[in-house]
């Protein structure tokens, strides 16, 4: 969902999204949260809460993350409209539901980051082996 112009940003803007991120991104926010609130309160609550967890755990990224709220804003609008229940759409688990959810957006994840940067150090600290049997004290 690409909407912004080609028009040349004015000097102003550029400032002011360097500032506070694209305004793109906060248009696209402001209308994901007013499609939620138009949801059955259960199914408010729900996507409430998946929001607040997807934001400790989900991308970074503005636009990734914009996406993704919009999908799951689609799935919950999808599942109001037809009947489907909360629990159909999430399982048992809820937990389990919001991991493999995010497997779909891994750009941009701080997690991600974190694990391969946790995997790298390892890596480096594992070739700086010299060999040399360690002592023990």
């Amino acid at each position: 969902m690409d909407t912004e112009s080609n028009e040349p940003k004015s000097r102003y803007r550029q400032y002011l999204e360097v500032v506070t991120g694209p305004l793109e991104d906060k248009r696209r926010w402001r209308q994901y949260k007013a499609r939620v609130k138009k949801l059955p309160e259960s199914y408010r609550t729900a996507v409430e809460a998946l929001e607040r967890y997807l934001m400790h755990f989900g991308p970074g990224d503005g636009g990734e993350a914009a996406s993704m709220y919009e999908d799951l804003a689609d799935l919950f609008e999808q599942s109001a409209a037809s009947g489907t229940s909360i629990r159909e759409v999430v399982g048992e688990d809820p937990v389990e539901f919001a991991e493999a959810f995010l497997q779909n957006y891994p750009v941009g994840r701080w997690i991600s980051r974190e694990r391969e940067r946790l995997a790298d150090a390892i890596e480096r600290a594992a070739g700086e082996d010299t060999g040399k049997e360690e002592r023990t004290v």
